[in-house]
């Protein structure tokens, strides 16, 4: 039988006879000595003779209890169960026997209803409530209902351990008598159940899940039979639980029991979480690893101050720089090498090896360039492009003013090569914005320039390619096809390809070459980045488009022809002027594309020694300044970003700045380094002869050495 099966008892059985304390009736047995269990024999008692007393023949030995009408119940009460057939068990126990029957009793012997030993009450789970069967009940026939089987061998196994209470009877003003009238007060916790009066027994009820109360079969003070009993067990402690009808708060108990486990679960793992060296520091708790260990101290006040490289303390000597500089310039993979070591402070050469020799300089040629440029323009001259009017009505002219650099990104992206470019779409929407409609044809006047597009000296194959594009005074993003690579390839005419562009962005038809006409209306304008963005740009792309582009403006300042051949008349012209030894130079270009160019290591390096000078030595130096910022760093930036990561030249990585030129068979680096004592150097080297990557790598080695050099 399931827990919920359990018949419950009631907590004490009342006198069911009229009048006050009658006596207890007790069932006449037989001697038990015959060891006959079988049968037991129980007086008949017919359900209608209910309200009688002892010795008024047969009738009920319990008294009807009339259960009270509950309050605040709910509206549905359970229905009584229908009432058992005390005939049936009478029939199974045997006929009854009269008391006279019982022999007398003699000293010390007890009958079998005064056994000394109590009979075990199953301690009830819930409020006992007795329960009388409705008069009208009772008037029915029993026979007209049939007890299942379970309810028959559960209602006679449970009425053996009835135990006789005697239950007083409650106040009429007591809270149990207003609730439940007549419902026993509940024994306290712990308490042994109250001993067995000689009041009559009130029938036990059997109480299902369901709150059915079925009436158990009447027995008094008769023994159980043997087959059926079972050796007493002390007596369990009563438990408090809830009653029959509570079965949604176990429901609701058990969800809060889970809702609780649910809880502690989450609360456990978010502490193991917490615990977590990142979920700590993210949340900042106390036993993070990266939690401040004390109070944050007060903010200091920190001045940002740049300090400049040591200009009074002891400088290197010629023997010690010759000293360190024996075993790398030895590399055979150099070839034919020369150059030359300057401490600029001093302007004592510390290392000489033919420097007076001119050589093929390759892209250093952009070291001369750059200080002729900024030795004779406005640091902030700006190169402008137009577009005006032609003197057919619906022609516009496009009028070249040495610009390369304008971009075709859209407005608004700033060009990855050039930054601060001027953009092509400007330029269109401030023709449209005055002509609207109306541009029918696009012409492009390219009279700022003369000469041939390429150099004596440069190859067939040269421009256009990767690396260069015919000159031309106008063109976009340095004549690349496209204008976020530096590697693109170049256009074959780029100056025709930006007159097709522009005329496509205006809906109109692109023409040849024109001149613009004199005083011819502006239609719109737009100019290049200042002078020293663009010597910046060219040294560390080492672009050779817009080196020989710059050339040609020192040739116009200079009144000389903007072309080749006029740019290296100027640039030479500028540098004697400003004290520079040009003996024996030869330029064909001013990019260092052509072979036929010819420097010595002596001049590259007292062009350097000017721009490094202390302040205030030479008034050259301050013009100078931009060139040296503009040299690329080693391993970390333009042609020296990827240089400098072998283990014999990572001495140098960000220490060293300066300019590369490779051609076949020629590799050179010119710039300077901050030596281990902070003093600066500044170099020149030269390699004819040479393979390119051997080449490049013996090079880094020597300007690495110097920068681990105390050389005294």
């Amino acid at each position: 039988m399931s827990q919920n099966d359990e018949p419950r008892w009631p907590s004490a059985d009342e006198d069911g006879s009229s009048g006050d304390g009658g006596a207890t009736a007790r069932l006449p047995l037989p001697k038990p000595d015959s060891g006959a269990t079988d049968a037991l024999p129980v007086p008949k008692v017919t359900p209608r003779q209910t309200n009688v007393t002892p010795g008024d023949g047969p009738g009920s030995w319990f008294r009807p209890v009339v259960p009270p009408e509950p309050r605040d119940l709910p509206d549905e009460e359970p229905p009584a169960a229908p009432p058992r057939r005390p005939q049936e068990l009478a029939d199974r126990l045997g006929p009854a026997s009269e008391p006279e029957q019982w022999p007398a009793r003699e000293a010390g012997q007890r009958r079998p209803e005064e056994s000394t030993q109590q009979l075990p009450v199953r301690p009830a789970a819930a409020p006992w409530v007795p329960v009388e069967r409705p008069a009208q009940q009772r008037a029915e026939n029993p026979e007209q209902r049939q007890p299942s089987p379970r309810e028959v061998a559960a209602s006679e196994a449970d009425t053996v351990w009835a135990q006789r209470v005697e239950v007083p009877k409650p106040s009429a003003d007591s809270e149990a008598t207003e609730y439940f009238r007549g419902l026993p007060p509940e024994p306290p916790r712990g308490a042994a159940p109250p001993p067995a009066s000689s009041a009559t027994l009130a029938r036990p009820m059997r109480i299902e899940p369901g709150r059915e109360q079925h009436p158990a079969e009447a027995t008094s003070g008769a023994e159980a039979p043997r087959e059926q009993a079972e050796p007493p067990s002390p007596p369990e402690p009563p438990r408090e639980e809830p009653p029959a009808e509570a079965a949604p708060p176990r429901k609701r108990r058990r969800g809060l029991l889970i809702g609780a486990l649910v809880v502690v679960v989450l609360l456990v793992a978010a502490g193991v979480t917490a615990t977590r060296p990142s979920v700590a520091n993210k949340l900042g708790l106390p036993w993070a690893p990266n939690a401040p260990k004390a109070a944050m101290p007060d903010p200091a006040v920190a001045k940002a101050a740049l300090r400049g490289p040591d200009t009074s303390g002891t400088a290197p000597t010629p023997e010690g720089v010759k000293s360190a500089l024996a075993g790398p310039s030895g590399n055979a993979a150099l070839g034919k090498l020369t150059g030359s070591v300057i401490d600029p402070v001093t302007g004592t050469v510390l290392w000489d090896r033919n420097s007076d020799q001119v050589l093929t300089p390759a892209s250093t040629t952009k070291v001369l360039t750059v200080s002729a440029a900024l030795l004779a323009l406005d640091h902030e001259k700006q190169l402008s492009t137009k577009i005006v009017q032609g003197a057919d009505p619906g022609t516009v002219i496009l009028v070249a003013g040495g610009d390369v650099t304008l971009t075709t990104l859209p407005l608004g992206t700033d060009s990855p090569l050039y930054p601060g470019a001027a953009h092509v779409d400007d330029l269109v929407a401030q023709v449209k914005k005055v002509a609207g409609n109306n541009v029918k044809k696009v012409q492009v006047d390219l009279n700022a320039y003369k000469g041939p597009a390429t150099a004596p000296g440069w190859d067939p194959s040269d421009a256009p390619s990767t690396f260069a594009a015919q000159v031309a005074p106008v063109m976009a993003d340095g004549g690349r096809t496209d204008p976020k690579n530096d590697y693109a390839m170049r256009a074959a005419n780029p100056a025709t390809a930006l007159t097709q562009l522009i005329a496509q962005k205006l809906s109109a038809n692109a023409g040849g070459p024109a001149t613009a006409p004199a005083g011819a209306k502006v239609l719109g304008e737009v100019k290049s980045a200042p002078l020293t963005d663009l010597t910046y740009d060219l040294l560390q792309l080492s672009d050779n488009v817009l080196a020989d582009a710059v050339a040609r403006q020192v040739a116009i300042a200079k009144g000389a022809e903007p072309s080749f051949s006029g740019a290296a008349e100027a640039t030479l012209k500028v540098l004697q002027e400003h004290g520079f030894d040009t003996t024996g130079v030869q330029l064909s270009d001013n990019s260092g594309l052509s072979v036929q160019n010819k420097i010595p290591a002596r001049l590259l390096a007292q062009i350097l020694t000017r721009a490094a000078e202390p302040d205030g030595k030479n008034p050259d130096t301050a013009k100078l300044r931009p060139l040296l910022a503009g040299l690329p760093v080693a391993g970390g930036s333009g042609t020296l970003a990827d240089r400098y990561g072998k283990p014999d030249s990572s001495a140098g990585k960000g220490w060293i700045r300066a300019k590369t030129g490779t051609l076949s068979g020629v590799n050179t680096l010119a710039g300077y380094v901050l030596d281990a004592d902070g003093r600066v150097l500044v170099f020149a080297l030269m390699s004819q002869g040479s393979d390119e990557k051997p080449g490049r790598a013996a090079l880094d080695v020597l300007a690495a050495t110097l920068r681990n050099c105390g050389c005294r």
